[in-house]
């Protein structure tokens, strides 16, 4: 029996020849990751120093685009004075998403041009990267800073970043953001390693091995590969379990990701 061509099935027909011939799969969306060294993207010639927002694309599908603009020794006051959020929000599309992590930087009173007070120009500067974003139609996202390596006498990891992480919190439910705790998730993932189990993820090398590195070095702030790629796992895994991102968007986030999964461009 032939079925009546109606202007209905004739018009979706149209539709579907015309979407097979022109190609029209969604484009991908960009992460864009505002942050300090713990999240920056270090050349070889640092290498194997790395970090998590430089590990990131190893948990991403092709559905998704890094786009980290972390930069070494900022704070949230710096980053803005310096023109980075300027830069970033150049970039910025309708519907992309900005990580926004500091606080590392914005502890140190010694410095005025990076020190933040947690209850007022903490959360003022942080408001700037929230209202301007969204301005632009993008989505942002507040990470509260990933802990160090420190520890108590008793082996249990240590807070150092005093009131900076609270008052990021109380700034996302304030504002309608969402928060990925990522001190809290660091925290737990360095008591699960252990004082001698976290040495393989921050930077901690032996002198003789590394060239770049020929006396070692004792680094208890910043990664090396293996600490950005599971730094950047607890990033991507709170992304997809608070569905920020469609689950498409993730690949490999329960398997072993090896080092050469990172890129360190050319100095």
């Amino acid at each position: 029996m032939l079925l009546k061509r109606t202007p209905a099935v004739i018009g979706i027909a149209i539709s579907l020849l015309s979407t097979a011939g022109t190609g029209t799969a969604a484009a991908p969306v960009t992460v864009h990751v505002a942050g300090d060294s713990t999240a920056s993207t270090y050349t070889s010639a640092l290498a194997p120093r790395a970090g998590w927002g430089q590990a990131l694309p190893a948990f991403f599908s092709h559905r998704v685009v890094t786009a980290n603009e972390a930069l070494s020794g900022a704070s949230s006051k710096s980053f803005v004075d310096l023109g980075r959020l300027d830069r970033v929000l150049s970039k910025v599309k309708r519907g992309d998403h900005l990580l926004i992590s500091f606080g590392h930087n914005d502890q140190k009173k010694e410095d005025p041009a990076r020190y933040t007070e947690p209850s007022t120009t903490y959360k003022a500067y942080l408001s700037q990267y929230i209202d301007r974003s969204r301005a632009k139609g993008a989505k942002p996202v507040l990470v509260t800073s990933v802990e160090r390596r420190r520890f108590t006498s008793t082996g249990a990891a240590a807070p150092s970043h005093g009131a900076y992480p609270a008052a990021m919190r109380e700034l996302a439910a304030a504002k309608g953001v969402p928060l990925i705790d990522l001190t809290a998730s660091s925290t737990a993932l360095w008591n699960r390693a252990g004082v001698e189990g976290t040495k393989k993820y921050f930077l901690h090398l032996p002198a003789g091995p590394w060239p770049h590195y020929p006396d070692g070095v004792e680094d208890n702030t910043h990664f090396q590969a293996a600490g950005a790629i599971e730094v950047a796992r607890l990033v991507a895994t709170a992304l997809r379990d608070q569905r920020l991102l469609p689950p498409a968007s993730f690949r490999r986030l329960t398997a072993q990701v090896p080092a050469s999964a990172i890129v360190w461009p050319k100095a």
